[in-house]
């Protein structure tokens, strides 16, 4: 089904490049502060502010000195933590016709290497903590870099803050081919790494109008504001990341920057963040931690009761949330207002939670190949459960569907990707007359709302023919005070090779049992997690009954985007 007309909530302009959006944008936003820096100097403090309007300066500046470098119509790696010379230099990439290539600041050098290899770039930029691994693909002379450009000033290289200078130098001299070179919004300016080892993944080519469509899409529908401040969680690298950072300049808003995920409420605080896009992960470590601390001041009773009275009195158009709970907002900075949440299923009790004290928290649904996102809720279209209704311009279709009228999710718009580099038979198979095949499994309600219930990859078929979707089971699982973090899947039997037996491994959360089961032994804790997980059983059809049960106090292996690389955990064991 298709977002109908009617259903854009809010006024928006839909341009065919990113530069066009962003240049409107600042034009209409000239002095509202883009980004926040904090900086610090002998353990001093201080914050330095960028404006919308130097932000395109600096763009068009760094721009014209890679031009000046002979890097046109060429392919530029940046890679690096979320920091304002991340973005100053992939906008430089994407505003020059340029193809910017976003790469994992945590991959293996080897990945690195082979990432860089992959994708013919001729030009890195790079964050100084990565100088150790940069040196390392120097000295082995595998890749056709030509420029290595430091985010910072660095001896022996060139740096991005130089460029920029080198760069106002150069238009006041009146070099003006990079500020009038033309973009066809058909061609590929972005090539992405899917998550997963390099040499396995999949680079998608994304075009402007694929992502400048997107941002539209979000413009029409999702609440940010220019006065919002918002919180660059997601890393650059990913698109969401990425598009989420265009998307809140195209609003006027501002942005900082984390210090890091142990620092989140600190952060909030400090910042007053109004909104922030983050995965299930981040939210529901948050709201655990609220209600954490609701509990230990004896009022987990007392919340649940008012939440009764406040739910009734919003059902009534009174709207008192943020006034009765003031004390709870307050320690997540009080201004916190917007939380959007993609990536992967979340828990519902979370997103409720949130809502009920008065902060609008919503899910989306995408991926990289459609620039992200396919569908989301906003403050007039939600549903518990649900990721909402397709985007504007974005057509969604259920095929293959079971007796439950589930089925593989495929998608039509201008948001999906040109295709996979060099992969053609493997964009033949996602794509087909116009519609990507997903690879996710859901269905769509009667109202128009879709619900995702899994990857098709992960789903466990039975002997009998029912399947078993594992982030069910997880989701439910993960509320257990005892858990971290859980993975189901299924372990072959060994009388009868067809057939599986529904398992999960449960990632203990050692806090809690330094808390409140100090006294137990290992022993103790697996038997109390098993009753907990048997109680689980009694809420699901017997097929999807839980029978086997390991636990760990590590951490499950995720990617950056904190997605849990099922196959490597799987390896792991199985080769126990």
């Amino acid at each position: 089904m298709k977002q109908d007309k009617d259903e854009i909530i809010f006024k928006a302009t839909k341009y065919d490049t990113i530069k066009d959006c962003l240049k409107t944008a600042a034009l209409n936003h000239k002095d509202n502060i883009a980004y926040q820096i904090k900086e610090k100097n002998n353990g001093e403090v201080s914050y330095k502010y960028i404006t919308y309007t130097q932000l395109i300066d600096d763009i068009n500046a760094l721009g014209t000195a890679i031009y000046d470098l002979k890097i046109k119509k060429s392919r530029v790696a940046v890679i690096g933590k979320n920091r304002y010379e991340w973005i100053v230099s992939h906008l430089s990439n994407v505003f020059g016709n340029n193809v910017s290539i976003p790469l994992d600041k945590d991959l293996q050098i080897d990945e690195l290497e082979n990432s860089l290899i992959r994708s013919k770039a001729e030009a890195l930029i790079f964050d100084t903590k990565l100088l150790p691994s940069i040196k390392e693909i120097q000295s082995r002379k595998n890749t056709k870099i030509k420029h290595f450009i430091c985010m910072d000033k660095l001896d022996g290289f060139l740096s991005v803050p130089e460029l920029i200078e080198k760069g106002y130098e150069l238009l006041d001299e009146g070099h003006e081919e990079y500020l009038e070179t033309e973009i066809d919004k058909e061609d590929m300016c972005v090539l992405l790494f899917t998550s997963g080892t390099t040499s396995k993944s999949k680079a998608v080519m994304l075009s402007n109008k694929n992502i400048a469509t997107n941002i539209y899409a979000l413009e029409c529908v999702e609440d940010i504001r220019e006065t919002d401040v918002n919180i660059a969680f997601l890393p650059f690298h990913h698109i969401l990341g990425s598009t989420c950072m265009l998307f809140m300049l195209a609003k006027g808003a501002k942005t900082v920057f984390p210090d890091g995920l142990k620092y989140i409420k600190q952060n909030l605080v400090e910042y007053k963040v109004s909104v922030f896009v983050g995965v299930p992960v981040l939210t529901e470590a948050i709201y655990k931690a609220v209600i954490k601390e609701i509990e230990k001041q004896g009022k987990l009773g007392l919340i649940k009761t008012m939440t009764k009275i406040t739910n009734f009195l919003n059902s009534i158009h009174i709207d008192v949330r943020r006034k009765i709970y003031k004390q709870i907002l307050s320690a997540l900075g009080g201004n916190l207002r917007l939380m959007i949440t993609g990536g992967a299923p979340a828990d519902p009790i979370s997103i409720k939670g949130f809502n009920d004290f008065g902060v609008t928290t919503l899910q989306g649904y995408g991926l990289s190949e459609t620039s992200p996102v396919i569908a989301a809720e906003n403050y007039k279209y939600k549903r518990v459960g649900s990721v909402g209704k397709p985007m504007v311009g974005v057509t969604v279709k259920i095929v293959d569907k079971d007796e439950d009228g589930i089925g593989e999710i495929i998608t039509k718009s201008d948001c999906n990707m040109i295709g996979y580099y060099e992969m053609e038979d493997l964009t033949k198979e996602a794509l087909k007359d116009g519609w990507f095949h997903t690879g996710d499994l859901g269905y769509i309600d009667k109202d128009g709302f879709l619900f995702v219930t899994g990857r098709s990859k992960n789903l466990i078929v039975l002997k009998n023919g029912k399947k078993v979707f594992p982030e069910e089971l997880e989701t439910v699982a993960n509320r257990i005070d005892l858990v971290s973090e859980s993975m189901v899947y299924g372990t072959p039997e060994k009388d009868n090779e067809n057939d599986v037996t529904v398992s999960i491994k449960i990632v203990y959360d050692d806090e809690v049992i330094k808390e409140k089961y100090s006294d137990k032994s290992e022993e103790e804790l697996d038997q109390l997690v098993w009753e907990k997980i048997k109680e689980i059983n009694t809420t699901f059809p017997k097929y999807k009954h839980i029978k086997k049960l390991i636990t760990s106090h590590e951490e499950l292996i995720k990617t950056t985007t904190k997605k849990v690389k099922r196959n490597e955990e799987m390896k792991k064991i199985f080769n126990k």
